[in-house]
């Protein structure tokens, strides 16, 4: 089953129009994804323009995979992004404790299914899926803990560490934080909450191999990708790579040198978007940081020279450009720039991204001309929700609409108890309102011929009638609740499982929720049953 994107609230504006009115956006992005007679053009542009990082990337990626051990498939990708007719599709996402929310598998598993998908119909190319980790990102809050779903089915948030409280507390790029003992407090907290499982011992203990003290977010998060998605020829990139960030010295200079150029386009744009839809992202002077003292902090221009934002370190331009050349490490792009980096870097035809990438791609969109860099075809990611057996076994009980589900689970919900039940609440109290509306009309008729200001005491008198008409009306409502608690404990499941906190199941759950379950074989199981082209919302059962 499908749901279109539009039956579910929540979804940005400018979203729903490029998935179902590109025409209303076209001005904002380069390519149609829907056009495939633009696909050959951007292929031969793409394959092209790459000459500077094609031998360098392909020699960084067989070294940042030394130690590992990489399946036939990856080995073969990673060679191949060595080769002119090679072209990339790129994904990504910040490195989040066991993978982050469902979603960043979704991603990952439609850039696979995609580069195969390609191969197979464009004989003089070879896709290769490639997953970019996000590890200068530096937003701990984000990336410290998982969701899951408890015996009571409500959602409990299990954190590592302390989450930070003012924004000042700067722990630096997520990938180089290192785990430490209190890894052992996450643990302990995470199997009170999952379910004893004949799967669970060996899921905590793989998943133990990779998270432990003495790695870091960015170890094991590509440990735990290499180990679920190797066999299907991943290619896992790390471009905090100092390799890499040699590569992106012309990037880094350029937003230094030109960044009045820049900025005034991207306000003009986003502005642009604002009149209509939404600018995700806040558009800042200067579209890069700089980690300094084990801190990573934002770069602004201050009259003739640019300092860090909330520290008192300033460079002059030649000093910061001295900088780029001779520590480029240290440099890291912000969300908007970050694409141009990966795709000056990788020769990527088509970037993976979700709903929110897809809006902050209309605001990047004018910064690839400036970088004469070839913009990618971007593609909507798979988005699914899993329904269990059990779950499924409910639904059909109840004859639960899933799309009135995802549109309003409140108003399903009353409406299966009012199916089920002898008397409709909502009609009984209607009809009573209508009469005694009636009545008062007639009421004030009469009375009229006496007094003419009475019609105006008798309209307080309804006021307050009606009042506690509705108080009743709320009191009957949780008589039925309680006579159908059975009932509305069903459906309530049904909802904690497909809505978590009201938002969709693969931006709340962890994916360790389900292999505990089920087994690590349910990445499997959902990989063969997700999607890529019909850019609706999947409903995948378990049987």
């Amino acid at each position: 089953m499908y749901i279109n994107f539009s039956d579910i609230p929540g979804n940005h504006n400018l979203f729903l129009d490029y998935l179902y009115e590109f025409e209303n956006v076209k001005n904002f992005y380069k390519i149609d994804f829907r056009n495939k007679e633009e696909y050959l053009n951007l292929f031969e542009r793409v394959s092209g323009s790459h000459d500077h990082s094609r031998e360098a990337l392909s020699q960084t990626l067989k070294e940042q995979y030394q130690g590992l051990n990489p399946s036939a498939k990856t080995q073969k990708n990673i060679a191949a992004l060595a080769d002119k007719k090679t072209l990339a599709v790129v994904t990504g996402q910040q490195l989040g404790i066991f993978g982050g929310p469902l979603y960043t598998f979704y991603k990952l598993m439609t850039a696979i299914k995609l580069s195969t998908f390609l191969s197979e119909r464009y004989d003089d190319y070879y896709f290769v899926p490639v997953f970019w980790l996000e590890g200068d990102d530096h937003d701990f809050n984000e990336v410290r803990s998982i969701n899951l779903l408890n015996d009571n089915n409500n959602i409990t948030q299990i954190g590592y560490g302390q989450a930070l409280e003012d924004e000042d507390d700067n722990k630096g790029s997520i990938g180089n934080i290192v785990f430490n003992e209190t890894l052992e407090q996450f643990y302990a907290e995470l199997e009170r909450n999952l379910r004893l499982t004949e799967f669970t011992p060996l899921v905590l203990e793989k998943i133990k191999l990779f998270y432990k003290a003495g790695n870091t977010f960015k170890q094991a998060f590509k440990e735990m990708l290499f180990w679920l998605f190797d066999q299907y020829g991943l290619v896992i990139f790390d471009p905090q790579d100092k390799n890499i960030k040699n590569l992106l010295r012309p990037v880094f200079k350029k937003e230094i040198v030109d960044f009045r150029i820049h900025t005034e386009k991207l306000v003009k744009v986003s502005a642009e978007l604002e009149e209509v839809y939404h600018a995700q992202v806040k558009v800042r002077p200067v579209n890069l940081f700089y980690s300094f003292e084990e801190g990573r902090y934002l770069i602004e221009p201050v009259e003739n020279e640019f300092r860090l934002k909330r520290k008192r370190k300033k460079f002059s331009l030649e000093e910061i450009l001295s900088h780029i050349e001779s520590e480029p490490e240290k440099f890291s792009p912000n969300v908007l720039l970050r694409p141009i980096c990966q795709d000056y870097v990788l020769p990527t035809a088509f970037y993976v991204g979700g709903p929110s990438e897809i809006s902050y791609f209309a605001q990047v969109m004018p910064l690839y001309g400036f970088y004469k860099v070839e913009a990618p075809i971007i593609y909507p990611r798979s988005s699914a929700t899993i329904i269990e057996k059990n779950i499924n076994s409910i639904i059909e009980k109840f004859g639960i609409n899933l799309p009135e589900l995802f549109l309003d689970p409140d108003k399903l919900k009353q409406k299966l108890i009012d199916s089920i039940s002898k008397t409709s609440i909502e009609e009984v109290f209607n009809n009573t309102s209508s009469q005694l509306e009636l009545a008062f009309d007639q009421l004030k008729e009469r009375l009229f011929e006496f007094d003419k200001t009475i019609s105006d005491v008798s309209s307080k008198y309804e006021e307050k009638i009606m009042k506690y008409l509705d108080e009743f009306k709320a009191k009957a409502y949780e008589a039925q609740k309680r006579k159908h608690e059975i009932t509305l404990r069903q459906i309530e499941r049904v909802v904690s499982v497909a809505l978590p906190n009201s938002i969709l199941q693969e931006r709340e759950i962890n994916f360790i929720y389900f292999a505990n379950k089920y087994g690590i074989e349910i990445i499997n199981k959902v990989f063969e049953e997700l999607t890529i082209n019909k850019f609706e919302h999947q409903i995948i059962n378990l049987s």
